[in-house]
């Protein structure tokens, strides 16, 4: 046994050299590394512990017996990213093509359970062609085993997963309840039921990459929450993406060493059009408030009438919400609704502030969306923002029309601070759709009903169109000078930065799902 166990050793040794990052990075166009290159490329130089690399799989059923290999398919263990602790799995396609066994699960939660208990990041580099079906319900349950601290760890500490290779069946259900899904395009795919079940049961012809590629994924399910060109780029990404992330809910995130300087931003008072139709880049404003190139977008691709991502204020780790007026004039519907409350959750669960940008003319009308469930979908947004109790603040840029005035963080329903440009349109409705309704006998009876119209329409927007009126309410905190707006900002979460919120004592809340 003595002299098995130096000869793995020794063979670990010389895997753990191969998959050195100075070869790895030589390779960058490589489309896939393998299991222990992704690992040693993903944690810092030399600090990864491996755990449970003798494991080997009980299975005597099928000629199992004969094909014995350490490790069992999967590597597990420990390290470091950046001095930060953290836990992984990786999958080796090259052992049974990565199929979870009862031996591979109980190492993988053998790790997520440390993670837990040690209160740190839990990555999972997903590869594998899912249950080993040598195996029958012993590898069913080893899923269900894992499902179940995926939900027990969820809102404790961060977990992401990467999709690096085929997860099918119920391999999916386990990325799909962590916090951030990343795929690499090309060579990782997902879906329930594979191209030959689907061309059997409905007659489609369609390919993998088609069904459940990470474009696929990143632009109409959503599933994926970050696409990367190959297996290096996903890396980096896990690794700046756990950069914005505390180690667990009962932290907060590592703040960067940043001095104040004249943070006036000139630039974002030319942003907004003199019309109020034309569109603008909301991403503008964001890069106009926030720590030079600190913005890291989530869901890029899908549902692009709203903005989420990280990013840094002074060297603080923030969430943003924003809409996005070149997409659908910014309105919300059903897949923007799910994508912001989704992040609007995970921000407050971690102790990451919430910065919301509006300029929302309302909710997206039409038969498809009321047939969709935009009510329903729409509340989410409502529910997650009404019910975070991180630091929130508010910037409206021009429109807040409507329902959505109040779904997006508005002083209704506990948002901090809330700002204003002069620029901010608050009121029930657009100006002319308004003067249609309010004015309509008065416009009928007019000889000229457009003139008649317009001058209705004047009235009603000096009269509402602006953030005035909310103001004298105390519904807006201050209508300030977009140039001054980082300067606000940077204060603004600077006093909230301890804040404390008292919520009724109950299990759980039961969110419109």
């Amino acid at each position: 046994m003595k002299d098995k166990i130096e000869i793995l050793n020794d063979k670990i040794a010389k895997a753990h050299l191969s998959g050195g990052k100075n070869r790895i990075e030589k390779q960058h166009q490589k489309k896939k590394l393998t299991a222990r290159e992704r690992v040693n490329y993903l944690m810092d130089e030399g600090s990864f512990e491996e755990i449970g690399m003798l494991v080997t799989h009980r299975t005597t059923d099928f000629g199992m017996e004969k094909e014995q290999y350490y490790g069992d398919g999967v590597i597990t263990g420990y390290g470091t990213i950046n001095g930060r602790l953290v836990y992984v799995f990786a999958q080796d396609f090259t052992v049974f093509g990565g199929a979870l066994s009862e031996t591979h699960a109980e190492k993988i939660c053998k790790v997520m359970d440390m993670a837990v208990k040690m209160g740190a990041p839990m990555i999972g580099l997903n590869d594998s062609g899912g249950a080993r079906i040598q195996e029958g319900v012993r590898s069913l349950g080893g899923y269900a085993d894992i499902f179940y601290r995926n939900v027990q760890s969820s809102g404790v500490i961060p977990q992401i997963s990467a999709i690096m290779g085929p997860c099918a069946g119920g391999a999916v259900y386990s990325p799909a309840m962590t916090d951030f899904t990343m795929m690499v395009e090309d060579t990782s795919y997902m879906f329930v039921t594979g191209p030959n079940v689907v061309k059997t049961v409905t007659n489609e012809t369609v390919t993998s990459e088609e069904l459940g590629g990470a474009s696929t994924h990143s632009t109409k399910s959503g599933v994926a929450h970050c696409t990367s060109a190959n297996d290096i780029e996903c890396l980096e990404d896990v690794k700046r993406l756990l950069s914005y992330l505390p180690q667990s809910n009962k932290e907060t995130t590592h703040k960067l060493p940043y001095i104040l300087n004249d943070e006036v931003r000139e630039q974002l008072e030319s942003i907004i059009p003199d019309n109020p139709n034309k569109p603008y880049d909301m991403h503008n404003v964001i890069a106009g408030i926030i720590d030079e190139d600190s913005f890291f977008e989530i869901h890029k691709n899908y549902a692009e009438n709203i903005i989420v991502g990280f990013a840094r204020l002074g060297g603080r780790s923030i969430g943003i919400v924003a809409n996005q007026p070149l997409f659908l004039a910014g309105c919300l519907d059903v897949n923007s609704s799910i994508k912001a409350a989704r992040f609007t959750r995970f921000c407050d669960a971690f102790n990451i502030p919430l910065l919301v940008l509006v300029d929302v003319p309302g909710f997206l009308p039409g038969t498809d969306q009321e047939w969709q469930g935009i009510i329903v979908h729409g509340a989410k947004l409502l529910y997650a923002l009404s019910e975070a109790t991180v630091p929130r603040v508010t910037l409206i840029t021009r429109k807040a029309y409507g329902g959505a005035y109040d779904v997006m963080n508005s002083k209704h329903i506990g948002a901090d601070m809330n700002f204003a440009w002069p620029t901010a349109e608050i009121a029930v409705m657009g100006a002319k759709g308004a003067s249609e309704i309010i004015f309509k006998k008065e416009i009928s009876e007019a000889d000229d009903h457009v003139a008649k119209l317009a001058e209705k329409e004047k009235e009603y927007a000096d009269l509402f169109a602006n953030p005035y009126t909310a103001a004298q309410r105390g519904f807006i905190d201050e209508v300030i000078l977009p140039q001054n707006t980082r300067r606000k900002l940077l204060k603004a979460f600077s006093m909230l930065e301890n804040k404390e919120s008292v919520v009724p004592n109950r299990k759980h809340g039961n969110i419109p799902l």
